[in-house]
């Protein structure tokens, strides 16, 4: 079986297929699980590459996890939250080129960052301090905060979500520093995702 297959990649694959099942909820109306699925996708890509620079990889590993990343980060955090805004039944032109536009924007963020970290580890072996632009990962907090409105603006919260994920579209692409989160800052944010998902179901 062709392929690369260690505890960080099957790490990375359990994110994709997290996002097939949110997919699966989202389309059937059950956008508080979708919500928590998106979240796990985070978690895992928040892991899998600690996990990965503490076991043993190949050259050909190496290659494949960061490769497997980019594409598994595309669906996980481009293509599903896009599913997610249709599944809320914005189908409109308007609400297609945001998605659109959404996916595009993830893609160039992810393909960028890519090159530039390439070019970067070629020149230090310093860890890197910011980011440039809004990480695409990002949206895997951002999007069940906003999820929050709903419980406020039900009947608005479908354009909120689509607007929400244009201004993210455009941040995505803008050339700003982003402080790159540490270890404290990685637990703070799984304690904030544990949070939400209790209020979701016990509030």
């Amino acid at each position: 079986m062709i392929g690369f297959y260690n505890v960080s990649v099957i790490l990375t694959y359990l994110g994709v297929v997290s996002a097939a099942i949110g997919v699966n909820f989202a389309l059937h109306g059950n956008f508080k699980i979708s919500m928590i699925c998106l979240m796990i996708c985070g978690l895992t890509d928040m892991y899998d590459g600690t996990i990965a620079r503490m076991i043993k990889r190949s050259d050909g590993a190496k290659k494949f996890g960061v490769q497997i990343d980019s594409l598994c980060d595309l669906v996980c955090f481009g293509v599903y939250p896009a599913m997610i805004g249709y599944a809320l039944g914005m189908d409109q032109w308007y609400s297609v080129a945001i998605y659109i536009l959404y996916i595009l924007a993830a893609v160039i963020r992810l393909a960028y960052f890519n090159v530039t970290e390439e070019e970067r580890q070629a020149k230090t072996t310093e860890k890197r301090r910011y980011y440039q632009g809004l990480p695409v990962t990002s949206v895997a907090l951002i999007l069940p905060v906003v999820y929050q409105l709903k419980r406020f603006y039900p009947d608005e919260f479908p354009s909120i979500y689509v607007t929400a994920l244009f201004i993210i579209s455009v941040l995505f692409v803008t050339d700003f520093k982003m402080f790159k989160p540490g270890q404290k800052c990685m637990l703070a944010f799984v304690v904030i995702g544990i949070l939400i998902a209790l209020k979701m179901f016990c509030f």
